[in-house]
This record gives structure tokens, C-alpha cells and sequence, in this order.
């Protein structure tokens, strides 16, 4: 859920139409029992990774995450949240174990129809399950001009230890900020409170490639590069700042996120007694995730054309912001890179890997649906100012 500094390489990827990978999607969801729309809105959040450059978050999940879930019965493609308290601006909700990349998404939704009557909207979910990339669901609402919080645990699954500790007590817990910024593209940070999730490093491995030093440490506490030492349990899972003293910030916000998103609701907590039994590894199983949805509606407080104002100024400024001697590229805010990859591969076609392709050639085989298409085009550049509308199609409410 972490958003990347880079577009991945096109080495060994063919670019496929973005509409022809929804379609995909859309059609194994639907043979897995979801509805049609939740089959649609669990694609386009799926298949928004792989638009953005998060492949990590984004196919490659298929089959490694959701259809085991769907499978195994941890997910119910027909489950009916329930609303358990509505007190107008705050609801709880039971999601009953729905697809998170569909539920997220309608929980972002309530959020943001409570923020039109209230001026803010809170939507406290428990007994969700993972829901891709949070960046996906917190952007749905910049549409209405509105800032979009969503952030969530991983149940009862714990990844990373505490600064100086021997177990493992808590998930990556992702959390992303969205805010409209005009015409230009949404600001949408979108972050894990470790060093990075758990997908970054599998995605190394898959590759073949080193990780750089930060991400884990072996129990000795010195850094390891070897992606593939995670799931062999020789390494574990570093946090936020990790390396340079600021341990306990990235800690802190991890522990920030099972506040709101599971003490709040009532869902499996990371920090409980059985965690203590953990051997450093990690542990537990991401089932009863809590989720956090928040939406703000600022023009119930203050004029929105000034508000409108104020956000084009805020952002416009930062991408006018010089680069410093040496740069590798314009300065930007967390969003901007985002959305003019997901531009491009609207345009241009969605780069997937040639393994993943075959991958989901088998799935298509195996749910009798018909496969994604290849069309390799040569990439075009993109303009340095897009529309917001072309720079997050697909994610604004109603999508």
C-alpha cells in the first residue's frame, strides 16, 4: 500500500488495455459469486495498482490474496455489512467478512454522504478484510471536495516487532490522506507504517532482485538485501525511519493506526496476550481487519471557491518548487507521479510483467472467462499538467 518512488521497468512487461484488464477482473470476481457491481469495484481497486505503478499491490494479488481468501470461505463475496451504531456523523459497521477492495470503498462512500450533512463523516468497520491499495479508496471523495482518511490493521496478523522487542505485535498498518488540489492531481498519500509492506519484498524476490538496506534486519540486527530471507523467517520487517533513529515514529503511527482502526470498532487487535507467544516471526492471520474511514467536507466551515483557492496555491506551489543541483526530476507531492502512470496506462495500456501475464491466462482458464489481451504500443509521453479528471479516473466516488 505503499506508494513507490518510480514506475516500474518495462523490461519483460507488455502493455495491456486498461479496459480489457477491468473486464478480466470483473468477470473472475463475478464467477467467484460477487455481484456485478462489487465485482467491477473490486477490479478497478485491484487492477489500480498496476495502473499507478504499485504493482505490487495491484494483479500479482490475485491469486496470492484474494482468490485464496474467496476460496478458503475468509471472504464472503456476499456478505451484507451491517450497520451496529448510527449516531449521523459516526457509524459502525460489520462488514461480515465482505471483499475489502469492494467494502472499502462503500465504507469511503458512507463517510463522505454523512460529511455532506454533517461537515465530517466517520465510518468504523470491523471484520473487514484486505482492501489493496488504501491511496484507491481515500481519493474516491476528492471528487466532492472533500479530504479522504482511510487506514486499517492487519487483524490479527502481526508482521513487525516493536523497537528493541523479540515478537511480533503488529501488521504493515497502511494509512493514505487524500485532498482535491483544483485541476491539478489529488495530493493521495498512501503509506505502510514499516519501512515498507510486505508486498514490496515478495515483489523483490519474484524479480530476482536485492532490496536496499532499511527494509529488513536479521536477528543480529544488521541489514539484509535478500528479499527472500523474509518468508524463510531469517529476517524480519523494519519500521518507518528505521536506520536513522526514527524507529519509533514509524512505531508509533503503526501503533496510531490500531487505535482508530480496531480499537475503535472492536476488531482483532495485533497487540493481545497470544502475540506474546510469537517466536520473532511473523504470526496470526489477517482475518477481522479494522478499518478507519473518515471523510471532511471543508466548504461546511469556510467558503469552498476560497478553499478551491487555497488547495490550487498549496500544491501549485509545491510542483513549482526548484529542483536542487543534481535532481533526477521535478519536485512533486505524493499523488502527482501516481497519477500520471495511471494516465499513461489508460492511454497507453497497463505495462504487466510477461509471468503475470501467463499467470492470469491460467486464471482465465480456470474460471472459463475470457483472457486479458496484449497490445504492446510504444509509451508516449505524458503533458507535465493533466486534468484531475484523466489523472484519477477510476477512483472518484461512483466509480
Amino acid at each position: 500500500m505503499t506508494t513507490v518512488a518510480s514506475a516500474p521497468s518495462a523490461t519483460g512487461t507488455v502493455r495491456v488495455p486498461y479496459a480489457d484488464l477491468i473486464r478480466f477482473a470483473t468477470d473472475v470476481f463475478a464467477a467467484c459469486a460477487l455481484p456485478p457491481e462489487r465485482a467491477r469495484a473490486a477490479a478497478e481497486a485491484l487492477c489500480y495498482g498496476d495502473a499507478a505503478g504499485m504493482d505490487s499491490h495491484g494483479l500479482a494479488n490475485l491469486t496470492r490474496l484474494y482468490l485464496p481468501l474467496l476460496a478458503e470461505g475468509r471472504a464472503d463475496p456476499r456478505a451484507e455489512p451491517v450497520v451496529v451504531a448510527d449516531r449521523g456523523a459516526a457509524v459502525l459497521v460489520d462488514a461480515a467478512g465482505a471483499l475489502g477492495l469492494w467494502q472499502a470503498g462503500a465504507a469511503m462512500e458512507l463517510a463522505a454522504e454523512r460529511a455532506e450533512r454533517y461537515g465530517i463523516g466517520l465510518v468504523s468497520v470491523r471484520r473487514a478484510t484486505h482492501f489493496g491499495c488504501a491511496g484507491h479508496h481515500a481519493a474516491r471523495v476528492t471528487g466532492r471536495g472533500m479530504i479522504g482518511l482511510l487506514a486499517s490493521n492487519c487483524g490479527r496478523q502481526r508482521i513487525a516487532r516493536p523497537p528493541g522487542g523479540a515478537v511480533a505485535l503488529l501488521g504493515t498498518n497502511p494509512w493514505s490522506v487524500a485532498a482535491p488540489a483544483g485541476e491539478l492531481p489529488p495530493y493521495v498519500l498512501d503509506m505502510s507504517t514499516t519501512a515498507v509492506p510486505t508486498g514490496r519484498v515478495r515483489a523483490a524476490e519474484r524479480a530476482g532482485r536485492a532490496i536496499p538496506e532499511g527494509w529488513l534486519a536479521g536477528p543480529d540486527g544488521r541489514p539484509v538485501t535478500d528479499p527472500g530471507a523474509f518468508d524463510r523467517g531469517e529476517a524480519h520487517l523494519l519500521w518507518l525511519g528505521s536506520g536513522a533513529g526514527g524507529e519509533f515514529k514509524g512505531f508509533g503511527l503503526g501503533l496510531m493506526v490500531e487505535v482508530l482502526a480496531a480499537l475503535l470498532p472492536g476488531a482483532g487487535l495485533g497487540p493481545e496476550p497470544a502475540a506474546l507467544e510469537g517466536d520473532g516471526r511473523p504470526s496470526g492471520r489477517d482475518d477481522d481487519i479494522g478499518v478507519f474511514a473518515l471523510a471532511i467536507a471543508p466548504a461546511t466551515l469556510r467558503d469552498a471557491d476560497q478553499v478551491a483557492l487555497d488547495a490550487r496555491t498549496l500544491f501549485r506551489t509545491v510542483l513549482d518548487c526548484p529542483p536542487a543541483d543534481g535532481s533526477s526530476g521535478p519536485v512533486a507531492y505524493p499523488g502527482w507521479h501516481e497519477a500520471r502512470r495511471t494516465a499513461e496506462a489508460h492511454r497507453d495500456g497497463v505495462p504487466v510483467a510477461a509471468p503475470l501475464l501467463a499467470e492470469l491466462a491460467a486464471v482465465a482458464e480456470q474460471f472459463g472467462v475470457r483472457p486479458v489481451s496484449a497490445a504492446v504500443s510504444a509509451p508516449a509521453s505524458i503533458p507535465a499538467s493533466i486534468p484531475a479528471s484523466a489523472a484519477i479516473s477510476g477512483t472518484e466516488g461512483g466509480r
